[in-house]
């Protein structure tokens, strides 16, 4: 008993009060950084030092695989030095290694290896292993233990040959990802293809139900299952079988929930059924040797459009506490110590997020210090934002020694953002990697869309040739594809001199022929305009004649729009080029993206700076956070601004994105952004204006701030010095460079400046307003 007390001295008076509560229901509602998952893991270990719970009788579930493994190697952790001070009386690191090695292994076999802890997906999988022959759906489809699991490629597969094949639907109307899309969603709500028609009795409803019919079909003949499946079955083999469901009930005693604010109705109806039995009457249910224990933060629910819902959360006092008021409750804890951020990031983060109606009132309270004003930068464009952010993290990592490449998150609301800030990385020589996606030109859609234009312009390129020539879908089948590369091969040339001549094209390619050969004209007709048409013309005349962007239109989920938002950035991308390069050619456009995304500097290990969207930077910190692109219709987005509920989940977003950030805050905004090919004004996000002005800095500022620049008694800049070779100068745009060479006198002096990634200028020191550094 005195070693439990000693490794709960560790905790804080409300982390330990949910750790220590023993039976019944508790919600722990967990602020930013405020230490829940310390508080789950503790919570179990608790429960199997000081009340003897057997492991195998805990359900623990996380959002992902990797916060499992993480929690079930801290509780090992806290295991194996209490078993070392039992054992050998000092400290698990003071031990051997043949002692650690012996002592992790036991607390292994002692309490882990029986601890059901993992996400909603890997658990219930687990228990369709033991019980799926028990169940049978509404018409009767049987599954067997021994069941695939098809991933969303099978899954797309088995929808699109349901829509084209069996039912011979315009798969433009029902375009089979948007179908497969809402067969996900319904099953996510917990319908059968049966409700889901119930549900949308219109045309599009009862073909989308006959399509989820026969995809159930399949499925079953293939003794498969989908993602959605392994939550949706054992909900309904539950409500089913009493039998099946009593058992399960009396095994997990004690059930901890993550993230709770992310769970969806199918999975909320799988704690209920687990945790009641079944038992509609709350009067009835029994909490003897029994808890449910859920973690969760109303305001960082941002999974909504993964059918996640918050006021689950926010219903937990009512289906399973005592309903009464935050002050009287003795079924809710709120953890609002916050150990990551300093006090003015914590107080801006209140405050923006105390505008929103749906959530539990709690304050972020701040454990450090007050720290830096929050740097708010308006930005020209956002080419401009981008070499602020940039020269800032020079400037930091320069002047800091405890600060490394990888201590910077530059955060946005949609991947499309993130070319600007990848190109001046690379251009500076900066590492940096993007988070939870993939580089701007090496995504799916950059690269189709390149392959296109190389094809253009080499036409002895038969990679970039075969990954378009039926992208988007034209009806040119494997077969042909094969005939048209055999032949190529066996005359030994290239494959464009192949699909080029019409009459080898209606020799080899059957009932394809038409669309190879239309492909080849439009291929064609581009390689005659090269010399007359700019790249941005070019490309938008491709992008309309391939109907690219009109297939993803047509898909209609929100990959599809994150997509063409991707298509829409690489014709500014064209642009841009043509602004700043001489040579405007397809051909130096392209090595121009090819060096884009080499990042051949970027060692194995070596720090970088992250690049990420608001989305992916959920349970991620750092020293400093860029967050960019506060403007109304781009953050919050345009689909918000008429919806009071999406409009909240945006600033939730917002929140998320403020509390990342432990040391420095910086938020930009533009003037002006060029979307869809042409410049337009901007508004500054309604976001910034609900932030305290008190915590926040301004340019003027900022600079005296970090490079220490004197300004004159009137706070003007003095541009009447005497400058001289050798200064270090700072120009607003240029960032810091050095006076290489003095032209002229007096009034009339002008200075060449040497800057570090932009090479040499020269510049009038009056227009320029050039500020010396001492």
């Amino acid at each position: 008993m005195t070693t439990t007390i000693d490794f709960l001295s560790h905790l804080n008076p409300s982390q330990r009060q949910a750790v220590e509560h023993y039976c019944g229901p508790l919600l722990v509602v967990a602020g930013a950084g405020s230490g829940k998952t310390r508080a789950l893991t503790y919570r179990i270990a608790n429960l199997i030092l000081k009340h003897r719970v057997d492991p195998e009788n805990i359900l623990a579930v996380t959002f992902t695989n990797k916060a499992a493994r993480e929690m079930k190697e801290r509780i090992q952790k806290l295991f194996a030095e209490q078993l070392a001070m039992k054992e050998h009386g000092q400290r698990f690191d003071l031990l051997t290694e043949y002692e650690q090695t012996k002592l992790r292994s036991q607390v292994w076999r002692t309490y882990i290896k029986d601890l059901w802890c993992g996400t909603f997906h890997s658990l219930f999988s687990r228990i369709l292993r033991f019980d799926i022959e028990k169940y049978q759906d509404e018409k009767g489809r049987r599954w067997n233990r021994n069941f695939s699991i098809f991933d969303e490629s099978d899954a797309q597969s088995l929808v699109k040959e349901i829509v084209t094949k069996q039912l011979n639907l315009d798969d433009k109307k029902f375009e089979p990802r948007s179908v497969r899309y809402a067969i996900s969603n319904a099953k996510n709500q917990g319908f059968s293809p049966q409700e889901f028609e119930r549900e949308q009795p219109n045309y599009r409803g009862r073909v989308i139900a006959d399509v989820y019919s026969r995809y159930q079909d399949k499925l079953a003949e293939n003794n498969a299952l989908d993602f959605d499946d392994l939550i949706l079955i054992p909900t309904k083999l539950f409500q089913q079988n009493e039998q099946v469901l009593g058992y399960w009930h009396r095994k997990f005693r004690h059930i901890l929930v993550d993230e709770y604010q992310d769970t969806n109705r199918t999975q909320y109806d799988l704690i209920r059924l687990l945790v009641t039995n079944g038992e509609d009457r709350k009067s009835e249910w029994e909490w003897q040797n029994r808890s449910v224990f859920v973690v969760g933060d109303a305001d960082q629910s941002i999974y909504s459009f993964r059918m996640a819902d918050f006021t689950i959360l926010l219903e937990f006092q009512n289906d399973f506490g005592d309903g009464l008021p935050d002050e009287d409750t003795r079924t809710m804890v709120k953890l609002e110590e916050n150990y990551r951020s300093c006090e003015n990031i914590l107080q801006a983060a209140n405050e923006l997020i105390e505008n929103n109606t749906q959530r539990i009132d709690k304050v972020l309270k701040p454990t450090r210090g007050a720290g830096e004003q929050i740097y708010c930068h308006k930005a020209d464009d956002e080419l401009e934002e981008a070499d602020f952010v940039i020269r800032q993290i020079r400037t930091l990592e320069h002047q800091n020694p405890e600060v490394n490449w990888g201590s910077f998150a530059i955060l946005y609301r949609t991947n499309a953002q993130s070319r600007p800030f990848e190109e001046l990385l690379v251009k500076n020589q900066i590492p940096y990697t993007v988070v939870g996606g993939i580089k701007f030109y090496d995504r799916k859609e950059i690269k189709d869309v390149i392959a296109y234009l190389r094809a253009i312009a080499n036409p002895a390129d038969t990679v970039s040739l075969l990954r378009v020539i039926n992208t988007p879908r034209r009806g040119i089948g494997k077969a042909t594809i094969d005939n048209l590369i055999n032949a190529a091969q066996q005359l030994g040339t290239t494959l464009w001199e192949i699909i080029s001549d019409e009459t080898s094209v209606n020799t080899l390619a059957g009932r394809s022929a038409k669309a190879v050969n239309n492909f080849a004209a439009m291929i064609s007709n581009y390689q005659e305009q090269i010399a007359n048409l700019p790249v941005s013309e070019l490309l938008m005349g491709l992008l309309e004649e391939s109907s690219y962007v009109q297939d993803l239109q047509n898909q209609g989920t929100d990959e599809a729009e994150d997509r063409i938002q991707n298509v829409q950035e690489l014709y500014n991308a064209t642009l841009q080029f043509q602004e700043e390069n001489e040579d405007v050619s397809l051909t130096a456009f392209l090595q121009s993206a090819a060096l884009s995304s080499d990042l051949d500097n970027l060692k194995e290990g070596q720090t970088a700076v992250s690049l990420m969207t608001l989305h992916a930077s959920k349970g991620l910190e750092f020293p400093v956070v860029f967050l960019v692109g506060l403007e109304q219709g781009l953050f919050p987005n345009y689909r918000s601004m008429n919806d009071p509920a999406a409009l909240e989940e945006e600033r939730r977003l917002c929140y998320v994105g403020i509390t990342r950030a432990q040391e420095r805050l910086y938020l930009s905004f533009a003037r002006e952004r060029r979307l869809y090919g042409s410049r337009e004004p901007a508004l500054r996000s309604q976001f910034l204006d609900e932030l305290p002005e008190e915590l926040l800095t301004t340019k003027s500022k900022i600079l005296q701030v970090y490079t220490k620049i004197p300004a004159t008694s009137n706070g003007k800049q003095n541009t009447t010095q005497n400058w001289q070779v050798g200064d270090k100068v700072l120009h607003k745009t240029f960032g810091i460079g050095e006076i290489t060479h003095v032209f002229g006198s007096g009034n009339k002096i002008s200075v060449a400046i040497k800057f570090s990634s932009l090479g040499q200028k020269i510049i009038d020191p009056r227009v320029a307003q050039l500020q010396k550094i001492e």
